[in-house]
């Protein structure tokens, strides 16, 4: 199965939900990083929730996920555009085999920050009192959108890579009896199991779910992991200082040598590499 996100609507309720599945981009992300399970499967989690509501926003950008706390898991981020290109890592300081969730991340906060590409930034933060990252969320669609929300969030490093979730969301515009609907159908949600979410086709999942309901799906997404960093982002932020700031760095280590917390590429430049950015008002610089 292709990492995929697909919409669907209930027809009898105003209710919209998602599914989504990133076994590769999950392995993609902490591949290369020496993460324990449970700091792994928390990335996944968050990588999983990314998608999620990245999909419940119509805009061209960026959206910025984090988890900032003072637990042992200080930070974990995931960035992702409009395109469903992903990426994320994970700062941790001290031990984490077999915490929880609460303490892994400790006394802190969720943010997401929304960057168009047209319009004004927008953050929101709601702190993590919750016992799960999905909790979490669904307090912070409460708190800042006012709409009620069920997520389900699976992720797991055991045999193999795996990550996928489930989103159920009001509607803007709800009537008298969208409560009992929206306790209908997330009930039913709660009884899905993780490997059935892992495994399942879309439409074989919603029909274990949801086969007395009448259910439309949309067309599906493409989750991919994608990691902006390059030589070229590199150099533009070395030109942010001086030439003599970068002249000093090589006579002290003989190269700069930049690393990508995202993907773990590294980027060696010596000085021959730097030469454009050596030039001041007077010229080169020696």
């Amino acid at each position: 199965m292709n990492d995929q996100l697909q919409r669907f609507i209930f027809d009898a309720y105003q209710i919209r939900g998602e599914i989504a599945q990133a076994h590769n981009s999950f392995n993609d992300i902490i591949k290369k990083h020496d993460y324990s399970t449970e700091v792994a499967n928390l990335v996944g989690e968050l990588l999983i929730a990314t998608s999620l509501i990245t999909a419940t926003l119509k805009f061209n950008g960026k959206i910025t996920v984090q988890l900032q706390g003072d637990g042992p898991l200080n930070t974990a981020v995931i960035n992702a555009n409009q395109n469903l290109e992903i990426r994320g890592t994970a700062n941790v300081t001290g031990d984490t085999t077999g915490l929880s969730f609460k303490q892994l991340v400790g006394k802190g906060h969720l943010m997401i920050t929304i960057s168009p590409e047209e319009g004004e930034r927008y953050q929101g933060i709601v702190a993590l009192e919750k016992d799960s990252l999905s909790e979490c969320l669904e307090d912070y669609f409460i708190k800042s959108e006012q709409l009620a929300t069920r997520i389900i969030l699976h992720a797991s490093v055991k045999n193999k890579a795996q990550a996928a979730g489930l989103l159920l969301q009001t509607l803007p515009a709800v009537d008298e009896n969208h409560e009992a609907d929206f306790q209908h159908v997330s009930a039913l949600a709660s009884t899905v199991k993780e490997e059935e979410l892992y495994t399942l086709s879309n439409d074989e999942l919603l029909y274990r779910l949801y086969h007395q309901e009448k259910v439309r799906l949309f067309e599906i997404q493409p989750i991919s992991f994608k990691c902006s960093c390059s030589k070229e982002r590199c150099l533009t932020s070395l030109a942010s200082i001086t030439a003599d700031e970068i002249l000093e760095m090589l006579n002290e280590q003989g190269s700069i040598d930049m690393h990508c917390e995202y993907c773990a590429s590294d980027y060696h430049f010596e000085k021959d590499d730097l030469q454009i950015l050596l030039h001041d008002e007077q010229g080169l610089q020696h």
